[in-house]
């Protein structure tokens, strides 16, 4: 939902729906019509594999994995296909890193963590 917020064109793909966020849900990467530029894994890595063959297969230009999504094969495939590849890491949290925080939740605090916050026994 952030990046949608912030203006990006975000496809979502998964086999079991029709519809996520209010946008059009396709079964997989090859199905998308027209250009993808980059692939955003929220997958378990067995499945990793499958979705760097869909991504070569269209010509995307970055592999994500988001946090704990970590798959060396499948990333050095990419990599000998021309494709970026970026591995265990948020792209709300590199958004806001690098684009002012997270200002859409009404928390632009100039730290960005995943981390939550907690008292501190003393």
């Amino acid at each position: 939902m952030y990046l949608l917020a912030e203006g990006y064109e975000v496809i979502p793909v998964n086999p079991r729906e029709k519809e996520i966020l209010g946008q059009i849900c396709y079964p997989s990467v090859t199905a998308i019509p027209g250009v993808v530029e980059v692939v955003d894994i929220f997958r378990e890595p067995s499945a990793v594999q499958e979705i760097v063959d869909e991504a070569i297969a269209v010509g995307a230009k970055v592999v994500w994995m988001q946090l704990g999504v970590i798959h060396e094969e499948a990333a050095e495939k990419a990599r000998a296909a021309g494709i970026e590849v970026v591995m265990d890491r948020c792209m709300k949290i590199e958004h806001a890193r690098f684009f002012g925080g997270l200002n859409t939740l009404g928390m632009n605090t100039g730290v960005v963590t995943a981390r939550k916050r907690g008292k501190i026994a003393g």
